[in-house]
């Protein structure tokens, strides 16, 4: 698969993912907004907060890119294999979203549990009294365990390289930013919107469709 429909995938997947992601960490944006001191402007801080997460992406992408690239020249046949690996994913992402099948969330309570030491260690940049202190939280925080970039870390595998499976994991981070950001100042009426089982069901059928094309194009 060339790199351009993986990136452009990959943002689109944020952007659709921003249901899954308004469900997932909208409590962690809620408590961000009461570690920002009331007499400063919320936008610098969630802004903050969101690059230091779409770092940790970044850099997610870039290691697993690395090792994606050493699998496909080591074992034969081992681009196919990882692109029949992402697209498992993409599908298994479709069914978690619309909640037709939760096997995501057995992956997510194992990264859960390597994650885990990370809270305490969040906890000493709060409250906030500068953006900045909002950076290494949101780094933190960018290694959340979570289906959606898991399935998007899967597609870094294939990409073919560290600077690529960077480029992935960034453009996914990107694509959940309109979403995430905005939850930070209209939280309720967006909620209402991604919440509904329509809009569910509609980006997982998406998202079956373009994982299952990706499994079909693999082979």
């Amino acid at each position: 698969m060339s790199t351009e429909p993986l990136w452009l995938g990959a943002l689109l997947i944020g952007l659709a993912g921003s249901v899954h992601c308004v469900a997932m960490c909208g409590g962690i944006v809620g408590a961000l907004t009461f570690s920002i001191p009331q007499h400063k402007d919320a936008l610098p801080f969630i802004l903050s907060y969101h690059f230091g997460r779409i770092l940790s992406y970044t850099a997610a992408g870039a290691l697993t890119g690395s090792l994606g690239a050493l699998f496909s020249h080591q074992v034969t046949h081992g681009v196919m294999i990882l692109n029949l690996l992402s697209g498992v994913f993409l599908i298994a992402l479709g069914l978690y979203i619309a909640n037709w099948w939760r096997g995501l969330a057995a992956l997510e309570a194992l990264g859960a549990r390597l994650w885990k030491p990370l809270v305490p260690f969040s906890k000493r940049f709060i409250p906030f009294k500068h953006p900045i202190s909002a950076l290494p939280y949101g780094m933190i925080w960018g290694w959340l365990p979570c289906g959606l970039v898991y399935s998007t870390l899967s597609w870094s595998l294939a990409s073919g390289g560290a600077k690529q499976g960077a480029i992935v994991m960034l453009m996914f981070g990107l694509g959940t930013l309109p979403a995430l950001v905005t939850l930070g100042v209209f939280s309720q009426q967006l909620k209402g919107v991604l919440r509904q089982p329509i809009t569910k069901n509609i980006i997982a059928l998406c998202l079956l469709v373009l994982g299952s094309y990706i499994i079909v194009n693999a082979l």
